[in-house]
């Protein structure tokens, strides 16, 4: 075993929090460009706002209130994803930044 120092104690706890701030950016990006180049809950939404008001023009009551609740959902969806995607971005900076202070403490 190797003695364990204050300042590689530092040092390592700072490589950690600098590795999962970069992960956690990452997968923040990850997300959020994920859910920008997904076309298919784009062709959901279209979808369904066209039966809609297809449903609209027949008067048909269920149909809308299906679609409008299919379309509620998907728009729930896509902003759940992306609320994830800007915490972990958000999360991921203070982390690499806490890191820098720590080994910028260092002497």
């Amino acid at each position: 075993m190797f003695p364990l120092t204050v300042e590689t104690f530092t040092y390592i706890m700072a490589a950690c929090l600098f590795v999962i701030g970069i992960l956690s950016l990452a997968a923040g990006i990850t997300i959020l460009v994920v859910k920008v180049m997904s076309g298919d809950l784009s062709e959901i939404a279209k979808q369904t706002a066209r039966l809609a008001q297809k449903g609209i023009a027949e008067e048909v009551a269920g149909l809308v209130g299906n679609a409008s609740t299919l379309l509620d959902s998907v728009n729930q969806l896509v902003r759940t994803a992306t609320g994830v995607g800007i915490f972990l971005v958000l999360i991921g900076f203070p982390l690499i930044g806490i890191a820098y202070y720590l080994l910028s403490q260092l002497k």
